[in-house]
């Protein structure tokens, strides 16, 4: 496994990594609460056939400088989709496979509408265009209890942050329950409390008609935070070739973390690697 140390820029600033000597190009984007180390258990299978970037956004507790996550500046996913395209196009990372989680789902399906030949295919992990039901969509919340989720990080931040990562994580890992809890209590309060507003008050699904590159959706069977139905959405909508993969016995919002056998076995056979 081939680490490419040599990085600088805005890439130094999210903690770039390029592990692997592969031809293909892949990234690996992590979600709300999380940060680079969710894809500990994948990468040492995936930098095998890849090249693979990771990397932590600037809302991850583990950026040296806190300062730089500015809400006023993040005030949409759709900035966070400048931030990846300036990151690849620094790293002349192109042709990429991108691997989204969460939130990230949208945030490549934005950049690949901004720049669709950065990208050959996105697999969108767990992602959701909207979390809060409608007459018309199953997002999962209603809106009090998203009002609730934030009334509670920024009243007690730790608190919630144990209790959230207690339902998103299976709970037979308890080392990845442990280490997603670090995770989120290494995030300033304030940050969370800035990006919770905007991850959990999104509504993306107008993005979904302008996604022209190929997508996988994978969604984990029994997920708290996305409803299966979602996935189905999302293909239905999605402009391009879009295929659902449900991994029927993965419980909780993190199938990198906890059914990661189960998710390499489905990107092995999408990919073809």
């Amino acid at each position: 496994m081939v680490v490419n140390q040599d990085i600088s820029g805005l890439a130094s600033t999210m903690n770039a990594k390029i592990i692997g000597s592969g031809e293909r190009l892949m990234v690996l984007a992590h979600g709300f609460g999380g940060d680079q180390s969710v894809w500990d258990k994948l990468i040492p299978v995936l930098s095998q056939s890849f090249k693979v970037l990771v990397f932590d956004w600037l809302f991850s507790g583990a950026i040296k400088d806190q300062t730089l996550y500015d809400p006023s500046k993040y005030y949409s996913l759709d900035t966070f989709s400048d931030d990846l395209i300036a990151l690849m196009e620094e790293l002349k990372f192109g042709d990429v496979v991108f691997v989204g989680h969460s939130m990230s789902g949208m945030i490549g399906c934005a950049a690949s509408i901004k720049r669709p030949e950065l990208f050959s295919n996105l697999l969108l992990v767990a992602a959701s265009p909207r979390y809060i039901n409608s007459e018309d969509y199953e997002g999962g919340f209603e809106l009090k209890d998203i009002e609730t989720i934030i009334t509670s990080i920024g009243s007690n931040y730790e608190a919630w942050a144990v209790a959230f990562s207690s339902v998103v994580v299976d709970p037979r890992d308890s080392a990845s329950l442990q280490s997603l809890q670090k995770c989120l209590k290494k995030m300033k309060p304030e940050t969370a409390l800035a990006l919770a507003k905007v991850v959990f008050g999104s509504d993306e699904r107008e993005l979904l008609g302008q996604v022209s590159v190929p997508c996988h959706v994978i969604q984990p069977g029994k997920d708290v935070v996305v409803p299966v139905s979602v996935a189905y959405f999302m293909q239905e909508k999605i402009k391009g070739k879009s295929t659902v993969e449900i991994i029927e016995n993965a419980i909780g919002h993190f199938p990198q973390m906890t059914s990661h056998l189960e998710l390499l076995d489905i990107m092995r056979r999408l990919l073809e690697f």
